[in-house]
């Protein structure tokens, strides 16, 4: 996935090169920046001791050391005084110039902390946006696995007003997800009842029978396998086509790698994860119906008994196509992202 967020420790995370939300002197301090340094060992601050500190909104490079990463990059974040004085464009450049690093030195994957969010007091939730802006503009030009490492659910936050919104619409739904769960038990309680009474019920064949009713079988199948509907594949490409979208647009939209939309392309019988279906009907703005149709030619349906599902509902119902909010909302809801 070439943007993930994920809850951890970065200093344990494996990648090509990690970011440190570091301090101007580029000695060490506390936090994330801290941690870092004791991770790497001495060798880490003897590099960044001739480096001669760094600006605001800039990075520097050093060797990984022990950690298991082969560089990390240093970019030292705004102190939060105040939406009027430069801070956003400052924050944004530690994005910028540390992905630019990364990708100068052929990095494939670069993890990141939300740059300060911390000790610098930069309100979480927009520095979250910031962060998911920056790298998702990157991503448009670039193939990269980005991911931003959360170290706890207290440094992560994206924004009250829209939680309360999700979170309500989850429990408008909840009546819903009762009436679901209600009808399985019906569904397979009668399914179950049913095989009871065929199983006493049921007469003894003989051999000609059976044989007779194995060659009628066949053949129905064989008429039914000569009229399938499109797959997965077919509709998507065939979706793709009337949005006057690229490939490489819908891919990149939907947050997924060229591999992946590869092996679509290629096989029409090609099943993908749900979640990954999902992500490709964000991509492409379908309806909710849309969407459920698309999902159904890979075996699977929008119920309102998952709550990853009605939460996917909400931005759909809301004409919210943007993935990277969407997973937003997932991880904070604890749910896996599309």
């Amino acid at each position: 996935m070439p943007f993930n967020i994920v809850r951890g420790d970065i200093t344990r995370f494996e990648c090509d090169a990690v970011v440190n939300a570091a301090n101007s002197s580029l000695l060490g301090g506390g936090g994330v920046d801290g941690a870092i340094h004791r991770a790497a060992g001495p060798a880490l601050l003897e590099e960044c001791r001739g480096l001669g500190g760094c600006e605001t909104g800039h990075a520097k490079v050093t060797g990984g050391y022990d950690m298991p990463c082969k560089y990390i990059i240093h970019t030292v974040g705004p102190v939060w005084a105040g939406s009027g004085n430069g801070e956003e464009a400052l924050l944004e450049s530690c994005y910028d110039s540390s992905l630019a690093l990364a990708l100068e030195k052929g990095c494939k994957s670069i993890a990141f902390p939300l740059i300060s969010a911390g000790a610098f007091g930069y309100p979480k939730d927009k520095a979250l946006d910031v962060a998911v802006r920056r790298i998702k503009t990157f991503l448009e030009d670039n193939d990269m696995d980005v991911t931003l490492v959360v170290y706890d659910r207290g440094s992560f936050d994206i924004g009250r007003e829209l939680y309360g919104e999700i979170r309500s619409f989850i429990s408008d739904s909840d009546v819903h997800i009762e009436d679901a769960a209600s009808r399985m038990n019906r569904v397979f309680g009668a399914f179950g009842r049913s095989r009871e009474k065929t199983a006493a019920s049921a007469p003894v064949y003989s051999a000609a029978m059976a044989a007779d009713e194995c060659s009628a079988v066949d053949t129905e199948l064989e008429t039914i396998t000569h009229t399938l509907d499109e797959s997965f594949s077919q509709m998507l490409l065939r979706k793709i086509d009337e949005r006057g979208m690229t490939d490489v647009e819908c891919y990149k939209h939907a947050n997924k790698d060229r591999k992946l939309f590869s092996k679509i392309r290629s096989n029409v019988l090609y099943r993908p994860s749900k979640n990954t279906a999902l992500a490709f009907a964000v991509s492409l703005g379908l309806t909710y119906e849309e969407t459920q149709e698309l999902l159904s030619k890979a075996g699977f349906v929008l119920t309102r008994s998952s709550r990853s599902d009605v939460i996917v509902e909400y931005f759909i119902r809301k004409g919210v196509y943007d993935i990277f909010t969407i997973n937003e909302a997932l991880f904070a809801f604890d749910e896996a992202l599309l």
